[in-house]
């Protein structure tokens, strides 16, 4: 028998009563997040990639930054490592302000969608950046496609919950102003990763729960697959660089 708040069960009973006890969930599936680890985990990782960059500046930069032309050429882990660099020393604005932006609002993200989901729209937002990068830029570097796809899944997840969304669309409108009027910023990363970002958490947030799990295992399957057929099918025939 097993001590109880009140009297005893037995093992068996105990075992009956866990099967019919639904877990709890995060609002769009999977397991509640009460410990942010993967947004902690991405910025650190971004935080030391940094870290090379300011001991070996051009060898980072030249060997894992995102390339067109390179990719073209073989180099397909440039579309995940450019999403991890970001503008060498001495300029530190970059990496500051994506880090806060992913600060400010990756564990809230992450708590709503859950940890998998999170990390699934973070890094499908990035390569969707570095896919718009190939077909109509460069080169770039930086974790912006990513950070712009976080905007828009905090949009989506806005207008599922029945919240006002007009802070987080004035957030976008801003970002994307200053994409188009500060130089040397790569929109097809930002625009890229927003979209990205957008379309992976509206078909996670708005899927009927009774196939919730088997839409959003489909959604990254097929993302990824759109990503290698447009740079299979695709070759580059963009002329800006960006960060």
């Amino acid at each position: 028998m097993n001590a109880a708040s009140v009297g005893h069960q037995c093992p068996e009973c105990v075992r009956e009563g866990n099967k019919t006890v639904r877990r709890a969930e995060a609002a769009f599936g999977g397991r509640p997040v009460t410990t942010p680890v993967v947004t902690w985990t991405l910025m650190a990782i971004n935080v030391l990639a940094y870290v090379a960059e300011m001991f070996r500046t051009e060898e980072v930069v030249n060997r894992f930054a995102m390339s067109a032309d390179h990719v073209a050429a073989g180099e397909w882990w440039r579309l995940f490592t450019g999403a991890f660099l970001h503008s060498p020393p001495p300029s530190f604005w970059h990496i500051l302000f994506n880090m806060w932006a992913l600060y400010a609002i990756g564990p809230q993200l992450e708590r709503m969608l859950g940890s998998l989901r999170f990390s699934a729209v973070y890094l499908l937002s990035a390569l969707g950046g570095s896919v718009a990068i190939y077909l109509f830029g460069t080169w770039a570097l930086g974790a912006s496609g990513a950070i712009y796809g976080l905007f828009g899944a905090m949009f989506v997840i806005a207008r599922r919950m029945g919240y006002d969304a007009r802070g987080v669309l004035w957030l976008i409108g801003i970002n994307v102003v200053l994409t188009f009027v500060i130089p040397n910023i790569s929109w097809q990363g930002h625009l890229g990763g927003l979209v990205a970002g957008v379309v992976t958490t509206a078909l996670f947030a708005y899927a009927p729960a009774r196939s919730r799990k088997a839409i959003q295992l489909a959604t990254v399957v097929g993302m990824l697959a759109l990503y290698v057929v447009l740079l299979v099918t695709l070759s580059p025939m963009g002329t800006s660089l960006g960060i």
